[in-house]
């Protein structure tokens, strides 16, 4: 464990917890094995599994975020993660393994960030491709409450533009 990095990844979530050991190890895991460092762009790209606190130290060891479209949430609720490294097309699956034994928060915390990568999580292929890169869309404004959204979310209603939040979608299917 590189003391900085975690003390690093402490101020920005907030507080010390087994979870954000989580995605601390996973980024580590990922550095190592895809051979990446921090993404100033959206050469790597990590997808998410969960939104716990793990996620924000994958944030800030490697540089993915929802506003640079290199973070993507997947919401299966799991502990895994899967990171791209575009320039290589290489791709890796972290997702973490059943804990054996019952432990306290600060055990927990402690057996994550000092064991062995290979130890706390499987790695896997990822199942599904890497998306397209983060496209600007043009913006446009909501016929009924005249808020803007980006063009492909808009939708056409009674001959208007609405956004999401104004569509009334229409169903029969059971």
């Amino acid at each position: 464990m590189i003391k900085k990095l975690w003390e690093k990844c402490v101020d920005f979530h907030g507080h010390e917890c087994p979870g954000l050991a989580i995605g601390y190890k996973a980024s580590q895991a990922a550095k190592e094995k895809l051979k990446i460092d921090f993404s100033k762009d959206e050469d790597v790209v990590c997808i998410t599994e969960n939104d716990a606190c793990g996620v924000d130290a994958i944030q800030v060891l490697l540089g993915c975020s929802f506003g640079k479209g290199n973070l993507i949430y997947r919401g299966t609720g799991k502990q895994a993660f899967s990171f791209f490294h575009r320039p290589t097309n290489q791709s890796i699956r972290i997702v973490l393994k059943p804990f054996q034994v019952e432990m306290g928060r600060e055990e927990r915390q402690a057996y994550l960030l000092n064991a062995p990568v290979e130890e706390i999580f499987e790695f896997k292929s990822p199942g599904f491709q890497l998306p397209e890169r983060a496209r600007l869309f043009k913006t446009i404004i909501c016929e009924n409450c005249g808020e803007g959204a980006p063009e492909h979310k808009i939708r056409l209603m009674e001959d208007k533009k609405v956004c999401l939040d104004c569509f009334k979608d229409y169903s029969r299917e059971l």
